[in-house]
């Protein structure tokens, strides 16, 4: 892995549980310390803190923020990317990343993790949204630590 890898972290802008912010914080280390870029949407909540861990552990770290100015993004942030596309910004955070890790989350967090499915990357789950499609469950692989969910995310290809 190296800093082109880049995996996202996606949840709640505003954090509605405080450990959230913790485990964000830990994934954002790992994935510093693991080689790889974490990208997001650049805001605040899970995003501000997931960029926190991984600037601190001397990580690349990109957000493609929803509207035009780069100042938009938190203080954490590496490379701003700002795109005036709004919540369609989700498309272009998944599309660019290896593996897909979800923690808490609200409804845009279920459509990045929605767009990711349908885009064929891997979807680790740090508590939030338990998807299925037609009854069966969608392929989200829930994580119980922040250690768990970035070893799956970069689990070598082909290994599930």
């Amino acid at each position: 892995m190296n800093a082109q890898t880049l995996v996202a972290v996606i949840g709640e802008g505003t954090l509605s549980h405080r450990d959230h912010a913790a485990l964000a914080e830990e994934v954002g280390r790992r994935i510093a310390q693991a080689g790889c870029g974490l990208i997001c949407g650049g805001l605040g909540g899970v995003m501000e803190a997931a960029c926190r861990g991984a600037r601190n552990a001397g990580g690349l770290t990109v957000g493609v923020l929803p509207g035009v100015e780069a100042a938009e993004a938190n203080s954490h942030v590496s490379v701003a990317i700002p795109t005036g596309m709004g919540q369609m910004r989700n498309v272009i955070i998944v599309m660019a990343a290896r593996a897909v890790i979800a923690i808490g989350g609200g409804a845009g967090t279920l459509s990045e993790i929605g767009h990711a499915l349908r885009l064929g990357r891997r979807v680790i789950g740090l508590r939030t949204w338990d998807a299925s499609i037609g009854g069966k469950p969608a392929e989200v692989r829930a994580a119980a630590t922040a250690e768990e969910a970035v070893r799956l995310a970069l689990e070598p290809e082909g290994v599930r």
